[in-house]
């Protein structure tokens, strides 16, 4: 009778524990530790680029984690179609209860180790541990097993990322602005140097051939009325004087700045905002919960966006320190108006492609073929930076906005818009052909 008693009582026990583990909203939980990440990015001002390499290794740490479980994925041979190949890497799962747990620490950890303010996510780190025992995700008593997956799973991870040649872009000669009419040159009112111009050198996760995705060739630089250069530079300069409330409202939305500078008399001060990366990343999350996937396919998502900006900032860097195209307020202040002033501040470095259009776009693609067609969602991914939340019938709505806000902000010419959103679909069909499962 007493055996019979006890079993009840660790049976009702255990039903108790897993409608706790059922109830948990996982995909909220991922963003919520994912946004931690980005906070810290936030205070080291990490130039766009470099967030999305830092987005691609935390997040595709979590998977990593997730690939260790039993759990199904939409596409068993993602990994194995990118340069990341895990043949030969079997860390040990003895002894794990919740590979989630696991997931969001090593996600922690190699946030500590490719960030300058790294060591910022050790309260994290320890907040999450409290959480998972509060919680009863993991014991006392296994504890140190998911504390140890976690500790493979970012060794392997940050193993990978030491080659892919981050560490030696401080060793390669240092970028000097061409000379000459048409080139791109610093801007007010920091008059910032470039960022990293060099970015074409660092290793991507699906593309082979960067020259592949080259953006189509940009008007000329040609100040004769009537050309397309000169067609498009009166256009920034047209349009940024008759903005109406509701683009002024798109470019802000979208600005993504993180390098803007406002002076207060011989003061300067840093505003610091979330990268254009940071913001699909964000809808990433915000489209995770209203699916109300699984922490593995939430995973796998966030994976696959993290690695596609990469490899579009990749490429959209290419192409504009491969053309060192000059930006419309240099342009319009040479050529124009001295006094004028785009509604965005601009940002250091080259013009042309537009990187929002490229990213937005290879992103919106990759989101559009997992989530489906007109996935209506509601933006609230600058909230946190004093925006008001933003609702949209599809990724591709959004993506397109966001690429027009760049003319409505008045630090990008048509072509550069409209040839960076091709350049965005090549790249993000081109993943997609590789993870048939999706594609199909």
């Amino acid at each position: 009778m007493k055996n019979r008693l006890a079993f009840l009582i660790l049976f009702f026990i255990s039903l108790a524990s897993t409608a706790q583990k059922k109830s948990l909203d996982w995909p909220k939980i991922y963003a919520d530790q994912l946004f931690k990440i980005t906070e810290v990015m936030v205070t080291d001002v990490a130039s766009p680029p470099v967030a999305a390499r830092i987005y691609a290794y935390t997040t595709l740490a979590s998977y990593l984690a997730m690939k260790q479980s039993d759990q199904n994925f939409r596409n068993e041979d993602f990994l194995p179609s990118t340069p990341i190949q895990t043949a030969g890497f079997n860390p040990s799962t003895s002894g794990i209860s919740n590979f989630e747990f696991s997931a969001i620490y090593a996600m922690f950890l190699v946030g500590e180790k490719v960030m300058p303010s790294g060591y910022l996510l050790k309260k994290a780190q320890t907040d999450w541990i409290s959480w998972g025992l509060k919680n009863k995700i993991i014991s006392k008593k296994n504890q140190d097993f998911h504390l140890s997956l976690a500790q493979q799973i970012a060794d392997f991870v940050l193993s990978y990322a030491q080659k892919d040649g981050y560490i030696q872009l401080t060793a390669l000669p240092r970028y000097t602005p061409k000379e000459g009419e048409g080139y791109w040159y610093p801007t007010p009112p920091a008059y910032m140097a470039p960022v990293e111009p060099e970015w074409k050198t660092m290793k991507t996760f699906f593309i082979k051939n960067l020259e592949e995705f080259d953006p189509k060739p940009m008007a000329p630089f040609d100040l004769t009325k009537g050309s397309s250069f000169q067609v498009q530079l009166e256009e920034v300069y047209t349009v940024t004087q008759n903005l109406t409330e509701e683009e002024k409202l798109i470019a802000n939305f979208w600005d993504c700045n993180p390098f803007k500078v406002e002076f207060s008399g011989h003061m300067a001060i840093g505003v610091k905002k979330i990268s254009p990366g940071g913001h699909w990343i964000g809808i990433t999350g915000i489209a995770a919960q209203k699916a109300q996937l699984s922490f593995a396919e939430t995973a796998y998502i966030h994976a696959l966006v993290g690695m596609t900006l990469h490899d579009a900032f990749v490429s959209c860097w290419k192409a504009k320190y491969d053309t060192n195209r000059i930006r419309p307020e240099t342009a319009i202040n040479q050529k124009v108006d001295q006094s004028w002033r785009p509604l965005l501040q601009t940002p250091p470095f080259p013009e042309y492609t537009s990187g929002h259009s490229v990213i937005s776009t290879a992103s919106a693609v990759v989101l559009t073929a997992y989530f489906g067609d007109n996935f209506s969602f509601l933006d609230t991914s600058e909230l946190y930076f004093g925006l008001p939340e933003r609702p949209f019938d599809s990724f591709l709505q959004a993506s397109q906005e966001a690429a027009i806000s760049r003319l409505y902000g008045g630090i990008h010419y048509r072509d550069a818009i409209e040839n960076g959103v091709e350049q965005g679909e090549r790249i993000a069909y081109f993943i997609l052909k590789q993870l048939p499962s999706i594609s199909q």
